[in-house]
Formats: structure tokens, C-alpha cells, sequence
């Protein structure tokens, strides 16, 4: 593409009503060094400048684990979970403190709100997410997110708030998500160690090219570059392009909105998909498998058609009804993802049978397929 198509797509970045940012923990933190008052002053005053301009804002802020290092005179990131949630809960005080004060000064309400991945996988909790959010959005109050690190563990945390800030983004249909980093952007390689390395100024999100350029993140944070573009990938799902750029250019978040070409555009290049299937793509946990015969493959893949218990060849986990279980062709290939009408042990009887004999099996039928398809999202 030439610079002036570059600079075409730029130009509509202004018209995107919904923005998600994202910034992380180096720039909030100055490497760790504090909280980065000067850095966050600017960005806060920029944010309430597309306030004013009738944009609406979803703040996704790291930095309370690396501001609790601080306040405890850590120089090392911890291993221990506990030590983690402590400082976590130390940091998010001064750094949630200092958002509210920032934002008064715009007559901006703010509103804190701790997510873990349970909020986002749980239906009904996802829901009730989402509805706040937009609430708050109709109420002109700036929501400012960030995992729950007090209460996470290993196996409900996200890992990373750039994973955070694509959920937040399908959670609430925005229309552009801007992740703020210590980098200027995506390069062909990683411009750390290679000075030949080139700024990718716009692309597909979801080019499976620039997970390979991407590098690896940083002592304090959790993600680096291949978390963005992991991010971006995600929030393409819901029709969501991606602005990945340095957080330290002077007034980036209006240059962004201005279309000047900062840092990386990456193109969601698909509609929005059902909003139920937004959800069930963005699950990250994954309780149960199921494998799937060549016939049952295609007739996802081509036809749009749910999953039927003739096609399962196998069932592996232990699942409830109503969870989310991916679904393999027989060399270990990902097809899909869905929410199951049957648990494991009722799943197992019934593979390989037709539908008109699950009665007979199980005493019972709960639903025709095992996956109904809209309830089914193909990978």
C-alpha cells in the first residue's frame, strides 16, 4: 500500500465513536521507577479532549503490581502469587487515587472496575459486565479497568492486560481499541536487537505474519509485542481495529485521533460477529475436548451446520453442560469452539450415534445436537 492509502484509512480513526486504551505498566510506572505522574497528566487531559469531542472512553490500566514494587521497595518482580496480590493491592490505591484526581479536573466521574477471567467467562457475569459498562458509558463516566490481581490465581488471570483490553473491547463493541507501549509500534523484527528492523505502519489483524515478527516482553510487564498482536487478533472478532503505538510520543492519543501515522493500524477486516459468539470466542478457558470425524469438520467449516453426536469420535475432560469446549479434527487441528447441551459423562454414551437414538441412551434428550450452532464459533 502507498502512504496516501495509509494515510486514507488514518484519516477515519477520527470517526470511531468508542475507544478502548490500553496503557501499560512501563509507561505508567517510568520502568518502575514511580508512578509516571507527567505521563499520565497528558494522557488523562488527551483522553478528556475526546471526551468533549463526543468520543466514548474505556480506560484499561496496568501498572498496580509495578506501583505496589515501588511503594515496598521491590527491585525484582515477584515469583509468589501472594506477593504479587499484596502489591497489587498496595498499587492499585495510589494508582486508581490518581486517576480519580486527574480526571476531576476535567469534571470527569470516573469509575474502577476489577475484572478476572471469571467476570468474562461466566454468561451471566459477562452480561452483568457489560451492561455496567455501557451504563457507565451513556453516564459520560470514564471506566478505568485492570485485572483483579488481588483475588486471581493462575488459573482464572488473564496473563497480560493487553488480553484484557481486547476482551474489554468485545465487551463493549468498541470501535477502535489503542494500546499504549514502551515501543512505537510493530516492526519487522524486533528493533532492540535489529537496527534493520522497519515499522509496519498498517495490516491485517489477523496476518499470521507479525506473531513471528513480534518480540518478548519486558521485567515488568507481563505481555510484550506478541501480546498486542495476539490482542489485536481478538478484538478483530468483534469488527475492532487495533492501533498499536509508543506511548511516549508528546500528545500521541490526539495524534491517533488527528491520523497522523503513529506507530501500527491493524484491520480487523471482517464485520461484527453475533454478540454471543464475540463472547464464546473470547473465552480463554477451555474445559473439555472434543474430536471430530472428516464429515463433522466439513460440515462446520462449510456449512454453517451445528455439531451432531454422530460426529464426535471422542471425548476428553470432564465438563458440565453449558461449558466450553473446543473441538479437534483427528490430527489435533483447532475447528471450533462451543458451549456443550451435554455434560462428559452423558457426551461419552452418546458419540457416534444418531440423534434419534439419544432418548434411548440417556433416558432423556436435551437438545438434538451436541453444540447447537449458534452457540458454535468456527476458528
Amino acid at each position: 500500500m502507498t502512504t496516501l492509502e495509509w494515510q486514507e484509512t488514518r484519516n477515519t480513526l477520527a470517526q470511531r465513536k468508542r475507544w478502548v486504551i490500553k496503557i501499560g505498566s512501563a509507561l505508567l510506572t517510568n520502568d518502575g521507577r514511580g508512578l509516571n505522574l507527567a505521563g499520565m497528566t497528558s494522557w488523562v487531559n488527551q483522553i478528556a479532549a475526546l471526551l468533549e469531542q463526543g468520543h466514548e472512553v474505556v480506560l484499561v490500566s496496568s501498572g498496580s503490581v509495578a506501583e505496589g514494587m515501588v511503594r515496598l521497595g521491590w527491585k525484582k518482580r515477584p515469583e509468589s502469587v501472594h506477593q504479587l496480590q499484596a502489591a497489587a493491592a498496595i498499587g492499585q490505591m495510589g494508582l486508581i487515587q490518581t486517576y480519580e484526581t486527574l480526571f476531576e479536573k476535567h469534571s470527569r466521574i470516573t469509575a474502577q472496575i476489577l475484572l478476572t477471567h471469571d467476570d468474562l467467562s461466566n454468561r451471566k457475569r459477562y452480561l452483568n459486565a457489560r451492561s455496567t459498562l455501557r451504563t457507565l458509558l451513556d453516564l459520560g463516566v470514564v471506566p478505568v479497568i485492570n485485572e483483579n490481581d488481588t483475588v486471581a490465581t493462575d488459573e482464572i488471570k488473564f496473563g497480560d492486560n493487553d488480553t484484557l483490553a481486547a476482551l474489554v473491547a468485545n465487551l463493549v463493541e468498541a470501535d477502535l481499541l489503542v494500546i499504549l507501549t514502551d515501543q512505537q509500534g510493530l516492526f519487522t523484527a524486533d528493533p532492540r536487537s535489529n537496527p534493520d528492523a522497519t515499522l509496519i505502519h498498517q495490516g491485517q489483524a489477523l496476518d499470521p505474519q507479525y506473531a513471528a515478527m513480534a518480540g518478548d516482553g519486558g521485567a515488568l510487564g507481563r505481555g510484550g509485542m506478541i501480546t498486542k498482536v495476539r490482542a489485536a487478533k481478538l478484538a478483530a472478532r468483534s469488527g475492532t481495529d487495533t492501533v498499536i503505538v509508543g506511548g511516549r510520543f508528546d500528545d500521541v492519543i490526539s495524534r491517533v485521533h488527528a491520523g497522523e501515522l503513529l506507530g501500527t493500524l491493524l484491520l480487523a477486516g471482517k464485520e461484527p460477529e453475533a454478540a454471543r459468539k464475540q463472547w464464546i470466542a473470547g473465552h480463554l478457558q477451555v474445559h473439555g475436548e472434543l474430536v471430530l470425524d472428516a464429515g463433522a469438520v466439513m460440515a462446520l467449516r462449510s456449512g454453517g451446520r451445528s455439531l451432531l453426536p454422530i460426529g464426535v469420535t471422542a471425548v476428553k475432560g470432564d465438563f458440565e453442560r453449558g461449558q466450553l469446549v473446543v473441538c479437534k479434527d483427528e490430527q489435533g487441528v483447532v475447528v471450533a469452539k462451543g458451549l456443550v447441551n451435554y455434560c462428559a459423562k452423558d457426551a461419552v454414551r452418546i458419540i457416534r450415534t444418531p440423534t434419534a437414538k439419544i432418548e434411548n441412551i440417556l433416558g432423556f434428550i436435551a437438545e438434538e445436537e451436541i453444540i447447537h450452532r449458534d452457540n458454535l464459533v468456527v476458528t
